[in-house]
């Protein structure tokens, strides 16, 4: 039998936050600070705040203009680049006492390390040596952090997420016992691991509301309703997690993909959205060209908007043309609404069209989409679909085409257009591309050619070096995005 192994869940506190304050000079614990884009005004998100502003009420990922006026604070824009190297900086540090195959990075801030054969080297207790690898991160960086420790990942996890909360040292430890006495019936039950506001409402339809409840319910009714993740959330439920470490780090997925995605800062139309997807799709050929891959099949997720998009006999199409950006086309429409609206009439435009035909606006019935779909309820609908390629290619020609005609298929005319993502699937080594009688090889040649040329100065000189006409068209997203990092400035 293989002894019981310990694992130390790491959590870097509110770390971008943290590191905003500690470049300031400011106590990442005591100061209030929230790291939110000045220049997105005040319904921006705020990526972190500061553990002083929690303590205020002012929960995570909240928009600025919640927080309470009477609190004041200092706004630090993101620097997704910094707070990378941090990490990066934190990492080499555990690498000092622990190799790098005993280390699982879960995130940017926080990361799973088997204790196990380090505790009798060190001869320390588990607490011990989190304590002193969470004292070493805090004198070298000023960022501080919580640990959560326990015999299997999930424990871990979760007496990071739970108990460390109430401990005075931010140290939490389970094990199977304290497990069912301590968190069996802590309520909300999305406060564990895995357990999102979708599954909680699922287990909720059963009366289900903790682990204790998950536990008791019949297994049967688990797989029924989830399938194969009943089997996840029922060894949870008992405190169990077979995977370790090293089986993650030996894990090779049998299919790859790719994805790309973002959300809009405002509602698009129909075409200043193909302008974007256009983008989108050149960005992802290069990279798949990049890493030598080709793809069969491609998918295509559109959000919908609230709003009406702008008129066809809009102003000019941007602010400054040297400078048009997406942000620009914002200012634009609050310009062409001198009331502050974009397009509210769209709301009295369904009310009308719903009158009398039962269905309702925000209430249990639904809008029929023109394509047979359903526009669900406060999502404002969606769009999209998966197509399989004709052949495994990386060509933008063949691949932008099917996105086109994926585009025009399934997205409805005259919505607005709020969030795009695109993917790529079933990746093989382009050595397997596929070729026909009707191929042009000297064409295939010259444009895989050209896309390598194109990463290769882009490598070099950075990825706004050389952009497609199709970035300087309204609305496009490209330039600002290739300056970014994780969707945030760099």
């Amino acid at each position: 039998m293989e002894p019981q192994r310990t694992y130390i869940c790491i959590d870097l506190k509110t770390f971008y936050a943290s590191v905003e304050c500690v470049d300031r000079d400011l106590d990442p614990l005591e100061d209030t600070l929230v790291v939110a884009d000045p220049a997105r005004g005040d319904k921006t998100i705020c990526l972190a705040v500061s553990s002083a502003m929690k303590r205020l009420g002012v929960r995570n990922r909240c928009r600025v203009f919640e927080i309470p006026r009477d609190i004041p604070y200092v706004k630090a824009q993101p620097r997704m680049r910094r707070y990378m190297e941090v990490s990066v900086r934190i990492y080499g540090i555990y690498l000092e006492y622990v190799s790098a195959q005993d280390i699982h990075v879960y995130s940017v801030d926080e990361c799973f390390i088997d204790a196990t054969p380090y505790l009798r080297l060190y001869r320390m207790t588990a607490r011990q040596f989190a304590r002193a690898l969470m004292k070493e991160v805090r004198s070298r960086t000023g960022i501080p952090s919580a640990a959560g420790i326990g015999p299997n990942l999930f424990l871990a996890k979760v007496a990071l997420d739970i108990t460390a909360k109430h401990a005075s040292d931010g140290i939490g430890v389970l094990d199977e016992e304290s497990f069912r006495r301590q968190i069996w019936p802590h309520r909300p039950i999305t406060d564990i691991w895995g357990i999102g506001p979708g599954l909680a409402r699922r287990l909720a339809s059963y009366h289900v509301h903790d682990l204790m409840g998950v536990a008791a319910l019949d297994e049967a009714i688990l797989y029924r309703e989830l399938g194969v993740r009943a089997e996840y959330l029922i060894d949870h439920a008992h405190g169990r997690e077979p995977v370790t470490i090293a089986e993650i780090q030996a894990y090779r997925p049998s299919a790859t993909s790719l994805m790309n995605g973002q959300v809009l800062n405002r509602d698009y139309t129909r075409e200043e959205a193909r302008t974007v997807l256009r983008e989108m799709v050149d960005g992802s050929v290069l990279e798949l060209v990049e890493r030598g891959v080709a793809a069969s099949g491609i998918s295509l997720f559109v959000g919908y908007g609230k709003n009406v998009p702008p008129a066809k006999n809009a102003p000019a199409s941007c602010i400054d043309p040297a400078k048009h950006s997406a942000a620009d086309d914002t200012v634009l429409l609050d310009r062409q609404n001198p009331d502050g609206s974009t397009g509210g009439g769209v709301y009295r435009q369904i009310e009308r069209e719903l009158a009398g035909s039962g269905l309702t606006w925000g209430g249990a019935a639904a809008l029929p989409g023109e394509h047979g779909r359903r526009i669900a309820r406060g999502a404002w609908g969606h769009g999209g679909g998966q197509r399989k390629l004709k052949g495994r290619t990386n060509s933008f020609r063949k691949i932008w085409e099917a996105f086109d005609r994926l585009f025009e298929e399934t997205v409805e005319h005259g919505r607005a257009i709020k969030r795009m993502s695109i993917g790529f699937g079933d990746l093989v080594p382009e050595e397997l591309v596929d070729i026909d009688l009707f191929t042009d090889l000297a064409a295939e040649e010259a444009e895989h050619h050209l896309a390598e040329t194109v990463n290769a100065v882009k490598g070099r000189w950075g990825k706004n070096a050389l952009l497609r006409g199709t970035s300087f068209k309204r609305g496009a997203t490209g330039r600002e995005r290739n300056e970014q990092v994780g969707g945030h400035h760099a």
